[in-house]
């Protein structure tokens, strides 16, 4: 199947069923096309064993095995969603919230990763497969990062304090590039390629990827929106905009630096500083629209592949019961990685005191979902005996926190948040 065959056939079912959410379910959207997805993957493992000459399952997974959904996401698709999440983001109020942010995307993932590797390193000994520990670290690795697109505008609906807003935003933008470091050098380990990690090289792998994001994405972001101010033309604007976006990525890939990073600053730069000062109010009308039509349909067909790679995880009993052990390791793994930074750092914009910090923490505990880096990274594992139990736990996981905890965010942040709560921003507020 040719490339454009195949976006022709994932945009025809996110269609369909996005009907179908939209017309039974009603759902959001992306959530809505994961549910409709992952019901008819399994509709096809029931029905397959009864029909004789065809193998549905089989030529499914031939299919997504030749979207190669690892390296479409980890190589081009994650550039623009990061670049367009960033585009919305108040680089004033992360400046107030920088240390909240920095501390949860820094010391929360590192805590979780640690805190998921060894729980779950138990979880399979109890449940008879031997995966070892430095597998373990692998998947505690890919598990780290947090992915809130999925439940953004409920928030927004429910009328999420907006410096909760940016802090849950701010995390999720910055641990994928940190998360992804770190799975990196635990491949490495686990593979044999590095026999053992000391902190000297923890510490000079970070500053080179973090740190040479940061610089790569600062220098790409000012030429962007310098180039934005000279034009004069929407279109050749959004036209500079998209190359800041692909060209960004590609350099930080062929440098060896964090182009998950390097992305989000350019864009911050970008929609902070061209949108507010080079650009017209129609110019910049027709920037955030496009790219907020970008982000929708690639987080639908990526959540549509996710609900679909059902069809290749292993289902045995073994692995089912991983699953069910991983689900309240990684809610326990997130309150204690989330707690500590918060409990230090407090979001300067919000209530201070014990009792607003612990509300803040049950927030942020709930709102840790899991979405396609983590399945990205999952699939771009090589091949091992343990390759398919780590996929299976992880994409178990993401479906639980997008379907389990995705729906039930603004029933917690009404519970959690009722004091703070923006009435204007609320449903039934117009």
């Amino acid at each position: 199947m040719t490339p454009f065959a195949f976006a022709s056939v994932m945009l025809l079912l996110a269609a369909i069923f996005g009907l179908i959410n939209h017309h039974t379910l009603r759902l959001p959207s992306t959530i809505g096309v994961m549910v409709v997805a992952l019901g008819f993957s399994v509709l096809l493992v029931l029905i397959d064993p009864f029909i004789g000459d065809y193998d549905l399952t089989g030529y499914a997974n031939s299919v997504l095995d030749a979207a190669n959904l690892s390296h479409l996401l980890l190589d081009s698709v994650l550039a623009f969603l990061l670049f367009a999440g960033s585009l919305h983001v108040d680089l004033a109020m992360m400046r107030v919230e920088k240390w909240p942010i920095l501390a949860l995307a820094s010391i929360g993932t590192l805590t979780a990763t640690v805190l998921l590797a060894l729980g779950m390193w138990g979880v399979f000994a109890l449940v008879g497969s031997d995966v070892p520990l430095t597998w373990c670290f692998v998947l505690g690795s890919l598990l780290a990062p947090t992915d809130p697109v999925a439940v953004s505008a409920l928030l927004a609906k429910v009328g999420l304090p907006k410096p909760l807003q940016i802090v849950i935003t701010g995390e999720s933008l910055f641990n994928d590039g940190i998360a992804v470091v770190v799975f990196l050098l635990a491949l490495d380990v686990a593979t044999g390629q590095v026999h053992e990690i000391g902190l000297g090289h923890v510490a000079v792998e970070f500053i080179r990827e973090v740190g040479g994001g940061v610089v790569l994405g600062a220098l790409a972001g000012v030429l962007a929106y310098r180039g934005i101010g000279l034009a004069d033309d929407k279109n050749l604007e959004l036209t500079i905009s998209l190359a800041c976006a692909t060209v960004t990525y590609t350099l930080a890939q062929e440098l060896g630096v964090s182009g998950p990073i390097a992305v989000v600053i350019a864009g911050l730069l970008v929609g902070n500083n061209a949108t507010a000062e080079a650009i017209s109010v129609e110019a910049r009308e027709h920037i955030i629209g496009f790219w907020s039509l970008v982000d929708e349909i690639l987080n639908t067909l990526l959540f549509l592949l996710i609900g679909l790679e059902v069809l290749a995880i292993e289902r045995d009993t073994p692995i089912f019961l991983a699953i069910l052990c991983a689900i309240p390791l990684a809610c326990l793994v997130r309150l204690l990685s989330v707690g500590g930074p918060l409990m230090a750092v407090s979001v300067r914009a919000m209530p201070r005191g014990l009792t607003s910090r612990v509300r803040n923490v049950g927030v942020l505990t709930w709102g840790g979902l899991r979405g396609g880096i983590s399945v990205a990274l999952a699939l771009s594992l090589p091949a091992s005996a343990y390759r398919g139990s780590l996929l299976a736990v992880c994409y178990g996981l993401v479906v639980f926190t997008i379907i389990g905890q995705g729906l039930t965010m603004p029933w917690a942040v009404r519970r959690l948040l009722a004091h703070a709560i923006d009435p204007e921003a609320a449903p039934g507020a117009h």
